[in-house]
């Protein structure tokens, strides 16, 4: 925490050397605030409009600093999660006498954030954005984090980022840091370009991204360094108030590379995905979130399957040869606002490896579950109270299946 510290204040003193505006000058404040609330991002674990603005004469500059304490308790009965977060694929199969409790409090999900915003004749609006939390290192290590580091002008965005082919608003809110598992929430060092036309109705985007290849290489095959980015790329179809209801359609392209010690030659497999994703606000009080995904060699796109060793896996049929896996999921969700400050929300999540000529292992994941069911509770405009339910399954290629069962609550303040 106080390196985060540190790190914090060292970039607020790279910031131009200007006067900030006196309270007196709410014009500017104002244009300041407006610039901040138009480049806010909603969506899955947004943070919120930050509260203190920093603007210098005539709104040339301004700076936010916000963020929130997140103060998380759980317990896992009738099975559990070998994880801090309910990530399904880390359901113990099979189960022992170690596996059917266990008690966990967090507050590693805390996050601080610092957003930059200049208004230049030549790039226009120009938006700098740093946020971190405290998952950098072993599990109640409170080791900082960095989530984001990117400026964005132009419809360019050029840093580290929540990955392209994640639509942030189709995932409800959950108190489980993971998410449902069929949701794609991660980060990736990339350049990407967006633009919007027809009044904000139709938009797109397409990247270049870091890639991060996860799979499993036998005894025939070495990793190498990737020398090709991940190529996502979205067009997506907005309406209603505000554009608050929008179908999105995305695609992913992967080239991973790879040695092949029987040939003593490099070799390359191509990895694809497609998407379909969106949000409906159906009425005033009720929101329904979806997307479904499938592909072949895209775990880093798949929340369940991350770093799975699952992009690829050595051929059933003969070792000396390696495939691409198939894969697929989807998830639903609806939300009920019973008041302005109460929500409920509940929904179910589905991930499977399809089989290509048989399995390469007995115990290689072949499909997880996740339901949930969550109330959120606004005691203050900052402070939230929230509690949750959880239910997640764990069946492997031999069919040997394990469950586990989880209680939230969560205090969350947010400044």
């Amino acid at each position: 925490m106080i390196r985060f510290a540190i790190w914090t204040a060292g970039l607020l003193l790279m910031l131009p050397a200007v006067a900030i505006t006196p309270r007196g000058q709410e014009h500017d404040r104002r244009e300041a605030l407006r610039d901040h609330a138009e480049t806010h991002r909603k969506g899955f674990q947004q943070t919120d409009v930050p509260q203190f603005v920093f603007p210098v004469s005539g709104n040339r500059f301004s700076f936010s600093v916000g963020g929130f304490i997140n103060l998380r308790g759980a317990y896992d009965m009738g099975g559990m999660v070998d994880n801090i977060d309910f990530v399904t694929y880390d359901i113990p199969v099979p189960g022992s006498y170690a596996t059917r409790q266990k008690l966990t409090m967090d507050a590693s999900t805390s996050r601080l954030f610092v957003k930059a915003i200049a208004n230049t004749r030549s790039l226009g609006r120009v938006v700098v954005y740093i946020d971190g939390d405290f998952r950098g290192g072993a599990v109640n290590s409170y080791t900082p984090r960095l989530r984001s580091a990117y400026v964005s002008f132009l419809g360019l965005t050029l840093g580290r980022d929540v990955t392209t082919f994640c639509d942030l608003a189709a995932a409800p809110t959950t108190i489980d840091f993971q998410g449902p598992n069929a949701y794609n929430f991660n980060f990736a060092t990339l350049i990407r370009y967006e633009r919007s036309f027809a009044d904000d109705r139709l938009s797109f985007g397409v990247a270049a991204e870091m890639p991060a290849v996860s799979g499993t290489y036998g005894e025939g095959f070495e990793p190498i360094p990737q020398r090709v980015p991940d190529i996502p790329a979205y067009i997506q179809y907005a309406w209603g108030p505000e554009r608050s209801s929008h179908l999105r359609a995305s695609v992913v392209l992967r080239d991973m590379y790879l040695h092949n010690l029987r040939t003593a030659e490099n070799t390359s497999l191509l990895g694809w995905g497609v998407q379909l994703s969106g949000t409906i606000r159906c009425c005033r009080a009720f929101r329904m979130f979806m997307n479904g995904v499938y592909g072949k060699g895209i775990t880093p796109y798949i929340q369940d399957l991350t770093g799975a060793g699952l992009d690829f896996t050595p051929d059933p049929r003969n070792a000396a040869y390696i495939q691409t896996m198939p894969m697929w999921g989807w998830q639903a969700a609806g939300q009920l606002s019973l008041t302005r400050r109460l929500t409920l929300s509940g929904g179910y999540s589905t991930v499977r490896i399809q089989r290509s000529h048989g399995f390469y292992a007995d115990d290689e994941y072949k499909r997880g579950q996740y339901i949930f069911g969550n109330l959120f509770y606004a005691l203050t405009p900052r402070c939230t109270l929230a509690a949750e339910y959880l239910y997640g399954s764990r069946r492997n290629m031999s069919d040997a299946e394990n469950h586990a069962n989880r209680v939230n609550v969560m205090l969350q303040y947010t400044f």
